[in-house]
């Protein structure tokens, strides 16, 4: 498939979204099973590398999905879920993030960068699902084009396949991992080459890789919610995310976390 051009143009607020550039597409893996409870147990461990922002400015996290159309069936399961993160975030404060999302044969688009979760919850309210092809090669490499102009403190990735050149992938997930950005990759369902795919980008950027489906679905929140709340306020404000009484996903991180951690 050949890809047409797209616009850059930043656009002029939350609730709209500009085109982000692509880069090469095809390819795929080897096929391996992947136990959904013992990728959420690795995540979870995971998680005590990951240092809260400790620079006094707000942390920047990119947050990206697949809208094609194989996700349609639990699309508004995703977005309750991805909602209820950014609405434990805005309590929190000093986070910043940026959406992006892909659809159809050559869109992806990105919003700008707002510290206001419910203009980010706009925005994907208004995303439906499209047929088409996966684009993770686009959020890769404009994660990469975000952090060469400041610093991306983290990318999180929801999606369910892999449609395009892996190697091709990792070698942009390299690039991340040079310049200090883990990748959080989320996999809808159990297709075992996405599996193996978002595992080796987790494992290249340091960052991790969690499988969710129905039954895990509140558990996918809770750590979603925690890793954002860690992020924008550390390990103090992870501590009152776990007195809540949603807070799982806050006591499960901070069961890995040792006490005086960085941003405690």
């Amino acid at each position: 498939m050949t890809r047409k051009p797209a616009a850059s143009t930043p656009s002029a607020g939350a609730d709209t979204a500009h085109e982000v550039p692509a880069p090469h597409a095809a390819g795929g893996l080897p096929q391996r099973p992947s136990a959904s409870d013992a990728d959420v147990a690795a995540f979870i461990a995971k998680m005590q590398s990951v240092a809260p922002v400790a620079t006094g400015e707000h942390g920047r996290l990119m947050f990206a999905m697949d809208a094609t159309m194989s996700r349609a069936p639990t699309w508004d399961m995703a977005l309750s879920l991805q909602g209820e993160m950014f609405a434990a975030v805005k309590e929190v404060g000093g986070l910043d993030v940026q959406l992006l999302y892909f659809r159809g044969m050559n869109e992806c688009r990105a919003s700008k960068w707002v510290s206001d979760p419910e203009a980010l919850a706009r925005l994907m309210r208004s995303v439906a699902c499209e047929g088409g092809l996966t684009q993770i090669g686009k959020v890769l490499s404009h994660a990469l084009d975000e952090s060469r102009r400041r610093k991306v403190n983290a990318l999180v990735y929801v999606g369910d396949s892999m449609e395009e050149n892996v190697d091709a992938l990792c070698a942009r997930a390299g690039e991340l991992a040079l310049m200090g950005v883990p990748v959080f990759l989320f996999q809808e369902g159990a297709d075992a080459t996405a599996a193996r795919a978002y595992q080796e980008i987790a494992h290249l950027t340091k960052g991790a890789y969690c499988r969710f489906d129905r039954g895990s679905a509140r558990q996918l929140r809770d750590l979603l919610t925690a890793v954002a709340v860690y992020a924008a306020g550390g390990r103090k404000a992870l501590l009152a995310l776990g007195d809540r009484q949603n807070g799982q996903g806050a006591r499960l991180l901070l069961e890995q976390l040792k006490p005086g951690a960085a941003g405690a």
